[in-house]
């Protein structure tokens, strides 16, 4: 088996990713069996100036060096469960020291294959209004929606004031499934759940429309590749190809 990296930008996806990495690999290989599985989590705090200031190049940097630490660790591929730390996964850089899968793609991928035509972007502010989402899914045909202007506030707001810090309201479920009917209404067929913590408060059962869980078909994807069951990614960092 393949030893997956886990790089880690926030806490509660990172964890999501990781538990959903081992079940996933218990439902395939046996109790107690899964692949080998290395984490790396700088503190998110550490990157916010970088964020708010919209310079992508030092958090290209940090991640690269989380990147390593995950090779020397051992790691023959990592994954990062977080989508806005993708917009600086995917500028110019160094490469990787090992190769990654890349959360967009596997999203919308995902997308692709259950034949949605125009995908609901539920966020961070910066992945919302950002490039990740659009390309990778205008590389498949597939359209898209984001919030309106208030309401991505109020949805960036409860990712930073609650879900990274542990919190899970009725009230912010509430909201969020308010703003999943207005894209409904705005035509989406599905939404795309791409703040790695929104799975943990919006569940299927729930939500006015389908939902794309970044995190956890992004832990299930390393499975397949840990095992065997899909190629090894090629991706070191830049715009997927």
């Amino acid at each position: 088996m393949k030893h997956i990296g886990i790089l880690a930008h926030s806490f509660e996806g990172a964890g999501l990713c990781f538990r959903t990495a081992c079940l996933a690999g218990v439902e395939r290989l046996g109790a107690h069996m899964h692949p080998e599985i290395s984490m790396t989590c700088s503190p998110m705090a550490l990157a916010m100036p970088a964020w708010e200031s919209g310079d992508h190049a030092p958090l290209r940097t940090m991640f690269g060096s989380e990147a390593a630490k995950l090779a020397a660790a051992g790691a023959d591929f990592f994954v990062c469960p977080d989508n806005t730390a993708h917009i600086a996964l995917e500028q110019d850089g160094a490469p990787f020291a090992i190769p990654a899968l890349h959360i967009g793609e596997v999203v919308a991928e995902e997308a692709r294959r259950q034949g949605f035509a125009k995908v609901g972007i539920l966020g961070t502010k910066y992945t919302m209004t950002g490039p990740v989402y659009p390309a990778a899914l205008a590389r498949r045909g597939i359209g898209y929606a984001v919030p309106s202007g208030g309401d991505r506030t109020l949805v960036n707001d409860i990712i930073f004031d609650e879900l990274c810090l542990g919190q899970f309201t009725d009230e912010a479920r509430s909201t969020y499934c308010d703003i999943i009917g207005k894209l409904a209404e705005e035509g989406c067929d599905s939404v795309a759940l791409v703040c790695t913590e929104i799975p943990l408060l919006i569940t299927p059962d729930v939500s006015p429309l389908p939902t794309l869980d970044s995190t956890r078909l992004l832990a299930r994807a390393a499975v397949d590749v840990a095992l065997g069951d899909a190629t090894m990614p090629m991706w070191r960092g830049g715009l997927p190809s």
